[in-house]
């Protein structure tokens, strides 16, 4: 039915238009309909408009017949009478929006459609203007604009790299960070397959998940090696992820984290705890790790294991002549002839000072005297340091499992006590254990006696070590450390009487009085206006387990009238294997105020996790790391790694044991804040102290 048929006549007009269209269709439909008569002017006459129009404008029944000016305002007349005209002049449709604010205060955006009806000459003779409120649509495209922005905002600005693949695995998208991940443009990452980028040996892997994330389950590879445009591999961690459109999936995301660094780092500290500094070789921790994995494969074939305990004669004497660094060096060398003899059946590890382990597998006891003579057979050469030749003989203590010992503890104290028989009964050879062999040392026996009435005797002292600020050549702290004068062993070294007093209970006697002796000093330095000072007190893994320890403490800053915060308990990482208890005892400890360090990091069983969980303020390198810098790559790595991990824990960072300038310019580059060694000083008495002005005022 067209329009030039059924509007013939004015009158005939408003009869059709009010019985068909009205009645069928323009009263019931939500838009806004205005039907307009064009009169010469061109003017426009108002014809109909749907109870639509009537409802949301001033505009009702009464006023049709009016022309446009007299029934809407002048503004609105004026720019309608510029639209309709151009319909009128075009003779075609015409689209616009408007916007108005609605009486309630909201604002509507409105479309509306100009549609000319023609007469049969082609002349425009009704426009029929048909409006519709668009803002929730405009409102829904604005939401999806910005839900859109948003997803690429997350995918471009992700740090991590992020792959769209497809369900054959082809790359159709890649943001900025997987071209810096893999080295390849945009453009050239687009339709590269995905197995492209990974090592073959992942392919499996990769595959696997692929097909898990295509039917819908996302799923993660933890370990991936990736190779970049330039061949180097990255360690990566991937999470892939589906895209589901319309309850299908149509292809997925995989993300892609380098976690080569990170790995790295994890890498260099599992090395730390499980190896020996000085010579590379495996620590006591390795070996305690190692025997119980051995002995478990070894007892389902009923083979033997042999453990021989290796002490160098009289190494002492060469340290007294070489010197600390000589000493070293010599061991170093001695290390290079021992690990001749190493092999998969063979093990060779550092217990510590002069002191090494072989462990053999699969190892009779002919087989273990053979393995002992070649032992002693290394040293009957000597040995050339800056060109002067030096012979030292070993002396060898064995045991063997079963009969001797179940657990590496049993077995190298069975070994110990071997070695004690060969020392007693002239040195260079070997023994095996037997169980007639005395289980304590006589020498020992003699210096716990002493030891127990040093403190008594007045043979105990405290000397103080400088901790030198490497930004500002300042100091403000020392380190507390504790010496023996014995009227019968002349100077006893802590590393000889502090095992021994832990091994008797004299440690607890002795640490609380020099907590005191701290504590009387700090008093009489703060009389005299050193305020700033703190001091390092060394607690050792038995007394850090008695739970009168902050109680002890807090009772001497009491007594002596002192703020906790001049006080910082050293331990070691030896106190820190049962988890609950340190973490029970370090948190009374902060709630007390003192400063918590841990000493000699990296030598014992080196774990993050106590660092990420215990409240620990200063990380102090050791100095077996410290010595070899500039010399040694592998120590400067460590102790370079060791500083940017300290920081990064938001940790004070001291070296121990720096002895040269060089030392100190690697340091201060690795912005480590302080260091203490003889090449600062010595520990010295307080008097000298305040003699050189160590103390800041």
């Amino acid at each position: 039915m067209k329009w030039t048929t059924i509007i013939d006549t004015n009158g005939q007009d408003q009869r059709v238009l009010d019985t068909v269209l009205k009645e069928l269709i323009l009263d019931h439909i939500h838009d806004m309909i205005f039907i307009m008569k064009v009169e010469e002017g061109p003017s426009f006459r108002y014809l109909y408009i749907n109870e639509s129009a009537k409802r949301y404008t001033s505009i009702q029944h009464g006023d049709m017949g009016r022309l446009l000016e007299e029934v809407v305002s002048f503004e609105m007349a004026t720019d309608l009478q510029e639209k309709y005209t151009q319909l009128v002049q075009n003779g075609e449709s015409v689209t616009y929006q408007d916007t108005f604010f609605h009486t309630n205060g909201s604002q509507v955006v409105n479309e509306s459609i100009l549609t000319p009806i023609k007469d049969g000459y082609g002349r425009v003779e009704y426009v029929v203007s048909i409006t519709r409120d668009v803002t929730s649509s405009i409102l829904e495209k604005k939401k999806l604009m910005k839900a859109k922005e948003r997803y690429k905002s997350i995918i471009e600005h992700n740090l991590d790299a992020i792959f769209i693949l497809d369900g054959q695995g082809i790359i159709k998208e890649s943001n900025g960070a997987g071209c810096s991940l893999t080295g390849y443009s945009k453009e050239n990452l687009v339709n590269m397959n995905i197995y492209d980028l990974f090592h073959s040996q992942n392919e499996k892997l990769l595959t696997e998940s692929l097909m898990q994330t295509l039917m819908g389950t996302p799923s993660t590879i933890d370990y991936s090696l990736l190779l970049n445009e330039a061949g180097e591999e990255k360690i990566t961690q991937l999470k892939l992820v589906p895209i589901v459109v319309k309850e299908k999936c149509d292809g997925c995301y995989i993300i892609v984290k380098d976690i080569t660094k990170h790995h790295e780092q994890n890498e260099m500290i599992h090395y730390m705890a499980l190896h020996d500094q000085l010579t590379g070789l495996w620590n006591r921790k390795a070996l305690d790790d190692h025997v119980p994995i051995i002995i478990h494969n070894m007892e389902e074939r009923g083979i033997e294991l042999s453990l021989l305990y290796l002490d160098l004669d009289r190494f002492k004497f060469v340290n007294d002549t070489l010197g600390l660094k000589g000493g070293d060096r010599f061991l170093k060398k001695i290390t290079e002839r021992l690990v001749t003899l190493t092999n998969e059946e063979c093990l060779l590890y550092r217990q510590g000072g002069d002191e090494f382990i072989f462990l053999l597998k699969n190892s009779g006891f002919e087989d273990t005297k053979t393995k002992a003579k070649e032992i002693l057979a290394l040293f009957i050469d000597p040995f050339t340091i800056d060109e002067q030749e030096f012979y030292i003989s070993p002396s060898v203590g064995i045991s063997r499992y079963p009969a001797d010992g179940y657990d590496s503890n049993s077995l190298i104290q069975k070994a110990a006590q071997a070695l004690f028989e060969v020392k007693e009964k002239g040195r260079a050879h070997y023994r095996f254990y037997q169980t007639h062999m005395k289980s304590s040392f006589p020498n020992y026996i003699i210096m716990e006696a002493h030891l127990r009435r040093a403190i008594e005797k007045g043979e105990l002292y405290v000397h103080y070590q400088p901790q030198v600020n490497l930004a500002t050549g300042t100091i403000d702290s020392f380190e507390a450390l504790v010496r023996w004068n014995n009227r019968k062993f002349g100077f006893v070294s802590p590393a000889q009487f502090i095992p021994l007093a832990e091994e008797t209970g004299l440690i607890h006697q002795i640490g609380e009085w020099v907590l005191e002796q701290v504590c009387i000093q700090l008093q009489k330095w703060r009389n005299k206006g050193y305020k700033t000072v703190r001091v390092a007190i060394n607690i050792s893994p038995k007394q850090f387990l008695q739970e009168q320890l902050v109680d002890t403490i807090d009772f001497y800053l009491s007594t002596y009238n002192l703020p906790a915060s001049c006080i910082e308990i050293e331990i070691t990482e030896g106190a820190m294997q049962d988890t609950q208890q340190t973490l029970k005892m370090l948190r009374k400890l902060k709630e007390l105020g003192v400063y918590i360090s841990v000493d000699d990091f990296g030598t014992g069983y080196s774990s993050l996790h106590y660092l990420k969980r215990f409240p620990i303020d200063i990380l102090k390198i050791d100095q077996s790391f410290v010595k070899e810098i500039g010399l040694n790559q592998k120590d400067s790595a460590i102790t370079t790694t060791i500083i940017h991990l300290a920081h990064s824990l938001g940790l004070e960072v001291i070296a121990e044991g720096v002895e040269r300038e060089g030392q100190v310019d690697f340091l201060k580059q690795a912005n480590c804040q302080k260091a203490q060694g003889y090449f600062f000083s010595k520990p010295i008495c307080p008097k000298e102290i305040e003699q050189q002005q160590f103390v800041l005022m």
